[in-house]
């Protein structure tokens, strides 16, 4: 059996362009295989800063192509068409025959078994899928038209110990490694996977990533386990960090120990953010002076240590000088300056945006029962420390900069924690904001992002939200389930709309409301996929809600998830089916509701009595619904219909009783329809 080796050899890639180049020539190759039958064993996909590598083993040298049938176009189509179709196929006219397909008339073409050389599979198909990388960002240099994420260097290729010659843009495949040490570039030739890893390892190069990471993490633990230190472990960060380096080598470094009395969150964001280093922390948790350094060089004269110790405690100095400064600044007085930052052209400064804030805080402070002044207060200096020059030197530390500074001004403990928390939460899986002060400024935070550019019909495309909008929105509705908050939706989006107008901001979206509360509807369905909840409910139920209630759409259907499959479940699907197929076979428009007069029998007064006691619990004006004693109902209904269907002919020859029977089926479908449609349910269609 034999190998293929290519290897992609480039300047720096970035870390998450890596990742994603190594997915896409995985599954690319993967589906290549699959096309043409070609068996393996393993494919493998690795990557160094400059080096991006496919390896595939277990691989025939030749491959037999199974015979088969090709749907070409219409009989009717024009000729063109039908040449380039047999040109795609290397066919002739004279080996086409026609065939009917759904009443329609298709030209067909038979494909004979072949046997090809997986050689020629291979030099046809490598510059295609080369081609189908998505880079995310990508660059042309000098006067190549070749669009990849950094200058591609060269492109080593090997097959069955052999060179496989291709070309590639301006580049033809060699089987020339080039490895460059200390700044002196060594040039080998190779001839197979056993040599390439050799050679590799002789120059101090690992390419395979995961290889770097578990060196990484098991030097860092030795580190720790010494010192008896603890690493606040990062996978994104770890991963970033392996992804950089072409052989790990780790130095233990600390800073000077006054820069401990600035925040830690400052500290942090300088070694993991700024500079790609791992901060460590003793057994209590709390932040040391320590900190550890990949590199990608071996620190003989320890110059690389001195280095980043230099470059570090250069930018606490720099964070600290503006700590000491910003912290003083009173935040009140800080909000008039928020006029010089925009929000956005058409809806304003982040000013304009305060004000909205502080009056949509003192509106819902009323539903949620909390301090009307504290929201008001929390919600108007929400975005203050964006003046300060902490936060335009480390941005990801917006809003806890503000807590820090409204702690230090004396601010009540849930007001100066409103500012941070109200960004909650930043992503699907991350923690929400729980104290009620907080929860009531991220709401109307989100709900004013919507609002907003849904008023100005900038609302998410299939492909991109630039503003956040999905994330805005899967965000309120978990606060909303979360903290079990029930609000009135409509009426907050309304208000927020009237503060835009007042602003004179006008909105050029005339179904708003409506627009919204379709798009909070859809990211719903992801939530309710996120929990695991059955595809046929979350459609049932959606395909039901109307208005705005969100909390009470998801207890619906994790009450339904719950008891689907159990006899409390299964009662209340079995008598709507029943009833549902009887009606379903009418062709008659039924309206209105059955008449008492004409029930001719207890069971029919029963199964009404109990319908109308149902209904009343629907409509109930509590906006906390029992909802566990609403299904044990709709499970109960199941004694009362079977006794119906047993003693009761719906199809009467007095066609007015049955008519009214009828309509006492349909009252029934209605019934629960109204809870969650569950004609869209898995077994009742």
């Amino acid at each position: 059996m034999a190998e293929l080796l290519i290897e992609l050899f480039s300047e720096e890639i970035p870390s998450n362009l890596q990742i994603n180049a190594r997915k896409d020539l995985f599954s690319n190759f993967e589906n290549l295989m699959k096309k043409y039958h070609v068996t393996f064993n393993k494919i493998t996909v690795q990557s160094s800063p400059t080096r991006l590598v496919l390896i595939i083993t277990g691989l025939p040298t030749e491959v037999v192509i199974p015979s088969r049938e090709i749907k070409g176009p219409r009989t009717n189509i024009s000729n063109e068409i039908l040449d380039k179709f047999l040109l795609s196929h290397k066919a002739q006219k004279k080996e086409i025959y026609i065939k009917e397909v759904d009443k329609q008339k298709f030209n067909f073409i038979k494909i004979s078994s072949k046997k090809i050389y997986t050689e020629n599979i291979l030099k046809e198909n490598i510059p295609k899928i080369l081609s189908e990388i998505s880079w995310k960002k990508s660059m042309k240099w000098s006067n190549y038209s070749l669009v990849w994420g950094r200058p591609l260097r060269s492109i080593l290729s090997i097959f069955n110990n052999k060179h496989l010659k291709f070309s590639y843009y301006h580049l033809k495949s060699s089987n020339i490694i080039s490895c460059i040490n200390d700044l002196k570039e060594v040039r080998k030739s190779i001839n197979s996977l056993k040599d390439y890893k050799s050679t590799l390892e002789k120059n101090d190069i690992i390419v395979d990533h995961e290889q770097r990471k578990n060196i990484i993490q098991k030097e860092i633990d030795k580190i720790c386990k010494s010192k008896s230190l603890f690493q606040d472990k990062d996978e994104k960060l770890l991963n970033e960090i392996s992804n950089i380096v072409e052989k790990p080598y780790i130095i233990f470094i600390n800073f000077n120990k006054d820069y401990l009395s600035i925040p830690k969150e400052i500290i942090i964001s300088t070694l993991k953010v700024n500079q790609k280093y791992i901060p460590l922390f003793d057994k209590n948790k709390d932040l040391t002076n320590n900190f550890i350094v990949v590199s990608n060089k071996r620190d003989r004269k320890n110059f690389i240590k001195i280095g980043n110790k230099r470059v570090v405690e250069a930018r606490l100095s720099d964070a600290k000088f503006f700590w000491e400064r910003d912290k003083s600044k009173n935040l009140i007085k800080q909000i008039n300056k928020l006029k010089k930052i925009a929000f956005f052209d058409r809806i304003g400064t982040l000013y304009d945006k305060t004000q909205r804030l502080r009056k949509l805080a003192g509106y819902l402070s009323d539903d949620m029962k909390i301090n009307k002044e504290k929201a008001e207060v929390a919600a108007s200096i929400s975005k203050s420390d964006l003046c300060s020059d902490l936060v335009v030197e480390f941005p990801e530390l917006q809003g806890k900069m503000g807590e820090y500074f409204a702690f230090k001004q004396g601010f009540d403990a849930d007001v100066a924690m409103a500012v941070s928390e109200h960004y909650l939460p930043i992503g699907f899986n991350t923690p929400i904001p729980k104290k009620p002060i907080s929860t009531c400024v991220s709401i109307v935070d989100k709900i004013d992002n919507l609002t907003g550019f849904f008023s100005i019909n900038e609302k998410p495309t299939s492909s991109k939200d630039p503003f956040g909008l999905r994330r805005s929105a899967i965000g309120l509705l978990r606060i909303i389930i979360e903290n079990k908050v029930s609000l009135r939706l409509q009426d907050l989006i309304s208000y927020n709309l009237r503060l835009y107008g007042e602003q004179n901001f006008v909105s050029q979206n005339k179904n708003i409301t409506k627009d919204l509360l379709d798009f909070l509807k859809d990211r719903m369905r992801n939530i309710l996929k996120e929990k695991k909840i059955k595809q046929d409910i979350i459609e049932a139920s959606l395909s039901s809600h109307h208005g705005d209630n969100f909390l009470d759409l998801y207890n619906k259907n994790f009450l339904m998830n719950k008891y689907i499959n159990k006899e409390t479940g299964k009662n209340a699907v079995s008598s709507y089916k029943r009833a549902f197929n009887i009606i379903n076979k009418e062709k008659n428009d039924l309206k209105g509701r059955p008449d008492e007069i004409l029930f001719r029998k207890d069971e029919e007064r029963n199964l009404f009595s109990k319908i109308c006691e149902i209904r009343e619990e629907l409509v109930s004006k509590n906006n906390i619904k029992d909802y566990e004693s609403l299904f044990k109902s709709f499970s109960e209904i199941k004694l009362l219909t079977d006794h119906f269907f047993d003693n009761v002919v719906v199809n009467d020859d007095n066609n007015d009783i049955k008519n009214n029977r009828l309509q006492l089926l349909k009252m029934f479908c209605d019934t629960f329809n109204n809870f969650i449609n569950f004609s869209k349910l898995e077994g009742t269609s």
